[in-house]
């Protein structure tokens, strides 16, 4: 069984992590960890019609974002990796200087000091100097980051198009096979 922490935050974006629960929660040999923040609740009214009930339903583990005695919190509680979806640049900040005040960065830094995999999915436009220093940073420590851009070689003709297509590279990049979008298969 392949355990799979989610920090969902309060960038806008909450489609993606929403996209990737309900995927990773049709595979039988997956576990599901998730974390709302507080403002990713209220993005969840915000940007969708499903109830944060509905939204526990898809994980086989939810946690209260200040329940810093979660199992997760521990690098003794072994994970196959970790992402954040979307990332607020507020997150990315405090995983990157090391802040683990909430649950979210908590799991990052545990992520970061047992040298398992940590994906980002920064959300935020334009960037700054600051979001790119603390991006390179955590790229620096092996974190990938895979920004929600689509791509358009597979002709997508819808938004779930779009989302199936960045909820493919957030599971290649998990180690998870999957065949969900179209892959470029060359000219």
């Amino acid at each position: 069984m392949r355990k799979i922490v989610i920090g969902v935050t309060g960038a806008s974006g909450t489609i993606y992590a929403l996209d990737l629960m309900k995927k990773l929660q049709s595979m039988k040999n997956v576990e599901t960890h998730v974390v709302f923040s507080a403002w990713a609740k209220k993005n969840l009214q915000l940007e969708t019609d499903m109830s944060l009930a509905e939204v526990k339903s898809l994980a086989d583990y939810f946690y209260s974002d200040s329940d810093l005695g979660a199992t997760i919190a521990s690098g003794s509680f072994l994970t196959d990796g970790m992402i954040i979806v979307p990332a607020s640049m507020k997150t990315v900040a405090s995983v990157a200087i090391g802040i683990g005040d909430n649950l979210i960065s908590r799991a990052a830094d545990v992520t970061l000091k047992e040298q398992r995999k940590l994906i980002i999915v920064p959300r935020e436009t334009p960037l700054n100097t600051i979001h790119l220093e603390n991006m390179t940073k955590l790229s620096k420590m092996g974190v990938q980051m895979i920004p929600p851009i689509p791509a358009f070689y597979n002709q997508p003709q819808t938004i779930q198009d779009l989302v199936d297509h960045q909820t493919m590279k957030e599971l290649d990049a998990l180690g998870i096979e999957n065949e969900i979008s179209g892959r470029w298969e060359g000219i």
